[in-house]
């Protein structure tokens, strides 16, 4: 058993939170809590495991007013919390592992409750998967250096650490923008080399553009024209 599975060892019921993005596993998120409701399940889950389950929800995309029974989430561990004189938090969490919910647990409680199971991403050849870890950690920094190189070194992508494959496509999946719907899917996948397969394509596609738009950059620079950040939408 992993470590993040033992975490939530004996964890059957949930406090779920349906936000508009998607949440991986080792992945931070702060948050700012001001409903009611949720700053309701912060100080129910701040005295019990610190621990509530972050679903995507598109509430004007999607029929019903809570995600789907069997949806995919992850699970946030809140790690630090600032109460404010108003009662409102900021908190900054960490994805945890991602679960499914199998049902609602119907209480009174103003927030939603799942009852829910556990999973990560099945075994498989790990010689196979760190070899394709390492393609795409290269294609993810070939687009960070042209980011830093558009931004004139004052911003870009964050490096890659030496992770395992799984948490590295968790991590290289968060930090790549494209629309959520593509991430959830991402997120629900239980094979990382699916997964990593997806992101490779996906950066494939982007980074000859990031590159040539680097260099395009540096000659403007160095022609005395540059100083304006391009505009990368």
């Amino acid at each position: 058993m992993s470590e993040a599975l033992d975490r939530v060892r004996g964890v059957r019921e949930l406090p779920l939170f349906p936000l508009g993005m998607v949440l991986f596993p080792g992945v931070p998120l702060p948050l700012h809590i001001f409903e009611t409701r949720y700053r309701r399940m912060l100080a129910d889950v701040r005295v019990s495991n610190n621990l509530f389950g972050v679903s995507y929800f598109d509430a004007e995309a999607a029929p019903g007013e809570r995600p789907p029974v069997g949806h995919i989430g992850c699970v946030a561990e809140v790690v630090e919390s600032q109460l404010m004189p108003d009662g409102r938090s900021n908190i900054l969490t960490v994805g945890l592992v991602r679960y499914r919910v199998e049902s609602y647990v119907e209480r009174d409680e103003p927030y939603l409750i799942g009852e829910v199971s556990f999973f990560e991403d099945d075994p498989e050849d790990e010689a196979l998967l760190a070899r394709h870890a390492r393609e795409v950690s290269e294609l993810f920094k070939r687009i960070a250096r042209a980011v830093r190189t558009l931004n004139d070194d004052r911003a870009g992508l964050p490096e890659v650490p030496d992770t395992t494959p799984e948490r590295l496509s968790f991590m290289i999946a968060a930090a790549i923008e494209m629309d959520s719907e593509i991430k959830q899917e991402l997120l629900e996948l239980r094979s990382t080399f699916e997964r990593l397969n997806r992101i490779s394509n996906l950066l494939s596609q982007a980074v000859a553009g990031y590159e040539e738009r680097a260099r395009m950059h540096s000659i403007a620079k160095n022609n005395g024209h540059g100083g304006k950040q391009i505009d990368l939408e």
